[in-house]
């Protein structure tokens, strides 16, 4: 009986074995095909001018030319401070929207609030190109195109930004809120010194959901920014010309601009740990 039982259990052990084997080499597989465009981007920036081309896996000899380019092409301080203050005016607006927004959404009962909900929902579903049109017309009107306030002011509301919220928010212990309020507080105080606090790490998430999102857009500041190059993405164009492109440069710059948004995972990687986590628990 005890052998049948070890036995029973040895090919239920090797069989767990395996497949802890295989998911293991399944994300290990996945792992190598998401980080290697970055991996060659950055072997990219760092060959030798006439190495650019070359399908070596490892860079060799190494070089700080494409840097040096990147750097006498354009102003990388400049586009950086203005790429980071774009995505940081952008990403705080839409946080704020997000945060009065789904919290009015979760918390009160009000008449046509599922009427209202649900166009909010519906402008997340309409194209962006619908929506660009008319953003460029009152932009032209109140004379922002050209300027970085023109890029940032259509997306401070986002949609997307409103439906996580809000998911967050329907999920908040009502016993708290009941306990402030029996404390004298009001809603406004309630939100910001009981509610928001405790939503911090769900915050921080949909903080770098967004930012990397404004910060690696292209196509808006293109429209806007028609006659000047003030941002990142922007800039990588000047590498780009008839004659061909410069890609040892391109990818130099390509890579200075990831690492912002590198070092606000870095930072903020326990906050979105924790947010994960507690999306699990619900």
């Amino acid at each position: 009986m005890t052998t049948d039982l070890e036995t029973t259990t040895g090919h239920t052990g090797g069989r767990d074995l395996h497949t802890r084997v295989r998911s293991h080499l399944t994300l290990a597989v996945i792992s190598i095909a998401c980080v290697f465009p970055i991996y060659w981007l950055v072997a990219t920036s760092v060959r030798r001018p006439d190495d650019v081309g070359s399908l070596q896996l490892l860079p060799w000899p190494l070089s700080i030319e494409n840097y040096v380019d990147a750097a006498d092409k354009v102003d990388i301080p400049r586009l950086m401070l203005n790429t980071f203050g774009v995505a940081t005016a952008s990403t705080c607006g839409q946080l704020l929207i997000a945060v009065l927004a789904s919290y009015a959404f979760a918390m009160y009962r009000f008449r046509f609030q599922r009427l209202l909900y649900l166009a909010f929902v519906g402008t997340w579903l309409v194209p962006y190109q619908v929506t660009m049109l008319p953003n460029y017309v009152l932009l032209n009107q109140l004379g922002l195109l050209n300027t970085l306030t023109g890029v940032v002011l259509p997306t401070l509301s986002s949609a997307l930004a409103v439906l996580m919220m809000r998911a967050h928010m329907a999920g908040f212990p009502t016993e708290l809120i009941e306990a402030a309020r029996i404390d004298g507080r009001s809603s406004w105080s309630i939100l910001w010194t009981v509610v928001v606090p405790n939503l911090r790490p769900a915050l921080a998430a949909l903080a770098i959901l967004l930012f990397i999102n404004s910060w690696n857009e292209y196509f808006w500041p293109a429209v806007v920014l028609q006659s000047s190059n003030d941002v990142l993405q922007l800039g990588l164009r000047s590498f780009m010309g008839t004659e061909g492109d410069q890609w040892g440069p391109m990818m130099a710059l390509a890579g200075l601009a990831c690492l912002p948004v590198f070092a606000l995972y870095v930072v903020l990687q326990r906050h979105i740990v924790n947010a994960f986590v507690r999306s699990g628990l619900k």
